[in-house]
């Protein structure tokens, strides 16, 4: 199993899997941005591969609702956004967006050891799995099953406010357990800045100090700070990237931050293996 898993991923450069701590901050959201972001660079090759199994969103925010997987020699083949950027998710194969995916853990593993071992990704630069929330059965499988290959790492995504960083707390526990490395936290919703006034307003005040202080206090790098803009909810709702929508927006200019930094850090993981072998 672990051979036919390192065969089919051999191909795949850098993994990062995508997670949070509680529903809602906008994990989704992130992974599509940052799988536009890379796919930006038309020389680099990008995966998005889809594991909440129950809340399957990233079809509808890519833009690819009621798209088909097809079966090849290969396998499964991806559905394509652009020529160099493909995704995968439960989504594709549900006969409609509302049906409810009611299975018990060992179905949901199954599902993702096929979505491993049977689609055809390809050479790939960037492979981006986003998860559901917390840490359970999906999140074990995940890591399970691409300890065969390699991971270089985690992004973590949270809120500023103390509900919300309780559970991430949870989150890099979990990663440390699993010896996942964490590339960093980012702080998403981070202050709204009205677009009359100017004015700067905390919509989910940091009552503990945000993930700034939570990173410092558990050694842990924070990527950047995403602020609250109405424009990335429409544009999801859509299937739209942002980040091509609002080129000049404060939101894209720290996502262009983050996602600079992300590559970052796998370009030296990727270093760092090299020399190691």
């Amino acid at each position: 199993e672990a051979a036919e898993l390192r065969a089919r991923l051999r191909a795949v450069r850098h993994t990062v899997l995508v997670l949070s701590g509680k529903g809602g901050v906008g994990k989704s959201t992130f992974s599509a941005l940052l799988a536009h972001g890379l796919a930006a660079d038309e020389t680099k090759q990008v995966a998005l591969l889809d594991i909440d199994i129950c809340g399957p969103s990233i079809p509808k925010m890519m833009g690819l609702e009621g798209e088909q997987v097809h079966q090849s020699g290969s396998g499964w083949s991806p559905v394509y956004v652009e020529e160099n950027l493909g995704v995968m998710s439960v989504g594709f194969l549900l006969s409609s967006p509302d049906d409810a995916v009611i299975w018990r853990g060992p179905k949901k593993n199954g599902l993702i050891k096929q979505f491993l071992r049977d689609v055809d990704w390809g050479e790939v630069d960037y492979l981006i799995v986003d998860t559901p929330p917390g840490t359970s059965d999906e999140h074990l499988s995940i890591v399970q099953y691409l300890s065969a290959t390699h991971i270089d790492g985690a992004v973590i995504v949270t809120t500023p406010q103390e509900v919300s960083l309780q559970d991430v707390r949870k989150e890099i526990n979990f990663c440390r357990k699993v010896k996942l490395p964490i590339i960093g936290v980012v702080e998403n919703m981070s202050g709204f800045v009205c677009p009359k006034c100017k004015n700067e307003s905390q919509i989910f005040p940091p009552t503990t100090g945000g993930a700034e202080k939570m990173c410092q206090n558990l050694n842990v790098s924070l990527l950047g700070k995403v602020p609250l803009d109405p424009q990335i909810g429409k544009s999801c709702d859509r299937g739209q990237s942002f980040l091509a929508e609002a080129p000049e927006s404060p939101a894209t200019l720290s996502y262009r931050n983050i996602i600079q930094r992300i590559q970052e850090y796998c370009e030296q993981h990727h270093f760092q293996e090299e020399k190691i072998m």
